[in-house]
């Protein structure tokens, strides 16, 4: 595995830690507590598509990189 994709994984689980720890600890209803896990969910999805995003960004380049590579030895 690279290690963007370990950054990755790693990211994901801080995250979802995070999330669980703070939901259990937060003194908060239960409508709340929804509230609230709905709400942290959004932000990790949002966090995880930018994450994503750039990783196939830094893919793309990479394939157009060894693209020109290879029209140039040809």
């Amino acid at each position: 595995m690279s290690d963007s994709g370990k950054v990755l994984i790693g990211v994901l689980a801080g995250a979802a830690a995070g999330i669980v720890t703070g939901v259990l600890l937060a003194p908060a209803s239960g409508k709340d507590t929804r509230e609230n896990i709905s709400s942290k969910t959004d932000e990790l999805l949002t966090n995880v598509k930018e994450i994503l995003n750039k990783q196939k960004e830094q893919v793309e380049e990479k394939v157009g990189e060894m693209k020109n590579k290879t029209a140039s030895k040809s």
